[in-house]
């Protein structure tokens, strides 16, 4: 049953989806958005829970790339952001805290309590992650290169990458070559001698990955949260007025704005390929819609390996697929509260040290047993939370006297050793919950509500292959001109006329339309012959 006839479809109208729309309908092509939900957004939703206004899956959105709330114009269709002078509390076992304000001068004096000498290297280490930083941040708008065949506009993205990392001066540079590869761990341990310290900061080059402060590469993952947005060591934390769905709703309006179309309840079950070119999709109510360029916003596993006729891709590359990394270790439990909760820790009955991110990570080791247990297929008893209270920031969220929290779990794998998720989904929630009893002492009694997704929820809810959050690991192998694949890294797939936009594709994921813009840019210069090329 054929339908209508587009420039270009975009298959998933999660955040990257939706920016990636808003580009192409700006840039004059006829663009429709799919998405399989009822609703539009993505881990963006928000839900009604209790009466208040619950960040179903994701809880900040301080990593937005701030050109495409420029070129979008979201801020005109309702976007607006709280963002706090703290960035995050972490309470520790012994009663102290650690507080990460936004102001690293302000950071310093707070670990005078802590460490005399932290509080002394803090300044000079949060220059250090905003130099490395800064070139990260233009690797990230950056189209990897064809390495086998570099174009001339490789060429001259080579050349400003270059100069980039020229004008960070030689002891930089140098910092930048010994950095990326190391362990977040061996980052953070050469400069603080604080336990409590070092758990706080490293456990940003671990969140949502499969892997621990002592693993190779965990540097760049800490580093990468940073670049583009000048978070430096304390990282972002900023939150959606009205929620994430806020956001979501803004990109809709900015799509339709550009004449763009935005469909629910519209899953594409296929793409259809004649000879080696893209030139339709089904949806799975059999409907099929033409067009000559079709963007998937789904991870690169379910868009090679979900929507392409494995004929189209071939052995090696169905292989190739089939190894791309993508273990799930994380839930999300939220929670709506009678009251705000206090934690016991220095600080921690004071509501402005909580209106950042609350991070349960008392030291390195406690977060590499968390992976530890990972990796054997179960979930540590001492997990590492990252929780947020957005209706401190934004009162619009709760009835007067509620309170949301949002809780991020790690590390709970995908694949158990013993029993399914099923059957253990609330025994996560007990888990976030026994967890934060022993940090805020009567929080159990302020519960009015609980909801609790697990990695598998996640993954059917959002599509969100064995439930990892950034569609893939952002390890090193996975990294740049290696995500998702080596040779399909620059936005475009094997068949001509497919292309990624998605967090699978560089410069990977988190709420930030990175991938979505670059994808865009791409495809607007194919579309002008600039880049006859795929890879």
């Amino acid at each position: 049953m054929a339908g209508e006839r587009y420039d270009a479809i975009v298959v998933g109208a999660g955040h990257n989806g939706l920016v990636t729309a808003g580009y192409l309908a700006r840039g004059g092509l006829r663009t429709l958005v799919l998405e399989r939900r009822d609703r539009a957004g993505g881990a963006l939703l928000t839900e009604e829970i209790a009466g208040a206004k619950v960040p179903v899956a994701a809880h900040t959105v301080g990593r937005i790339r701030r050109s495409v709330v420029v070129d979008l114009h979201l801020a005109e269709h309702g976007f607006q952001t709280i963002t706090p002078a703290v960035r995050a509390f972490a309470p520790q076992p012994d009663g102290r805290s650690v507080t990460l304000w936004g102001d690293p001068e302000r950071t310093a004096q707070g670990l005078v309590d802590v460490s005399a000498a932290d509080a002394a290297a803090y300044t000079a280490f949060d220059k250090r992650v905003r130099a490395v930083a800064s070139f990260l941040a233009h690797l990230s708008v950056a189209t990897p290169p064809h390495l086998k065949t570099p174009s001339a506009r490789d060429a001259m993205s080579g050349l400003t990458l270059g100069r980039a990392l020229r004008d960070l001066g030689s002891r930089a540079r140098r910092e930048v070559l010994r950095i990326l590869p190391m362990a977040v761990a061996d980052l953070v341990g050469e400069t603080f001698e604080s336990d409590a310290v070092r758990g706080a900061l490293a456990s940003r080059g671990v969140l949502h990955a499969s892997v621990g402060p002592w693993s190779s590469g965990t540097a760049t993952m800490f580093l990468a949260e940073s670049a583009g947005r000048d978070a430096g060591a304390a990282g972002s934390t900023a939150y959606a007025r009205g929620g994430p769905g806020a956001l979501a709703n803004a990109l809709v309006a900015a799509v339709q704005s550009f004449r763009g179309e935005v469909r629910t309840g519209a899953e594409v079950a296929r793409v259809m390929v004649d000879g080696e070119r893209v030139r339709a999709v089904v949806l799975a109510s059999g409907e099929e819609i033409e067009a000559p360029v079709v963007v998937s916003n789904a991870d690169p596993k379910r868009t090679l390996l979900g929507l392409l006729d494995p004929v189209t891709l071939g052995p090696n590359l169905v292989w190739r697929a089939g190894n791309y990394r993508t273990p799930g270790v994380t839930s999300k439990v939220n929670l709506v509260l009678s009251g705000v909760p206090r934690f016991a820790a220095d600080g921690g009955d004071d509501p402005e040290r909580l209106l950042g991110r609350i991070l349960i990570a008392p030291g390195i080791d406690y977060l590499e047993r968390g992976f530890d247990a990972s990796k054997y297929g179960r979930v540590s008893d001492e997990p590492f939370l990252e929780v947020t209270i957005p209706s401190l920031a934004d009162p619009s969220l709760a009835p007067e006297g509620k309170h949301v929290m949002s809780v991020v779990l790690q590390w709970a794998p995908y694949r158990l050793r013993e029993g399914d998720w099923q059957s253990e989904r609330d025994g996560l929630g007990d888990l976030a919950v026994k967890t934060l009893e022993q940090y805020a002492p009567g929080i159990s009694g302020l519960i009015v509500e609980r909801t609790v997704l697990s990695p598998l929820d996640l993954e059917r809810d959002f599509g969100l292959t064995e439930g990892h959050a950034l569609h893939g690991e952002p390890t090193l192998d996975q990294f740049f001109a290696w995500r998702p694949l080596l040779g399909h890294a620059r936005y475009r797939m094997p068949v001509r006329g497919l292309y990624l936009c998605g967090a699978g594709a560089h410069p990977g994921g988190g709420i930030t339309g990175g991938p979505g813009a670059n994808a865009a840019r791409e495809i607007l210069a194919d579309r002008k012959g600039r880049s006859p090329r795929g890879g």
